[in-house]
């Protein structure tokens, strides 16, 4: 399974997180984050990203865990990422529907 990442920083250095939305609302890609304030920002406004968000809710982990994390959820057919916050923390997992 291959996958198109795109890391933020190395296009558009300091956006903020509203362009970001915006960013992957025109290009219709998944957000991959580790901040908690998307969250907040896609059920404050009108921003909603349909390809999703998937929030890493994690403060201690090895370096290669991530990776496998997302590797394993995006394998998973059962999952559906589009116009949902998905919240995973290592070991449970939680949707809400926008």
């Amino acid at each position: 399974m291959n996958y198109e990442v795109q890391y933020i920083a190395e296009k558009h250095y300091s956006i903020s997180d509203v362009a970001v939305i915006q960013l992957t609302i025109r290009e219709q890609r998944l957000i991959l984050t580790f901040d908690r304030d998307f969250g907040t920002l896609i059920f404050k406004s009108n921003e909603r990203p349909p390809a999703g968000v998937l929030y890493l809710r994690m403060h201690q982990f090895h370096p290669e865990e991530p990776g496998k994390w997302v590797h394993q959820l995006l394998k998973n057919n059962d999952l559906v990422f589009e116009n949902r916050l998905t919240v995973f923390d290592g070991e449970r997992l939680r949707q809400r529907i926008y």
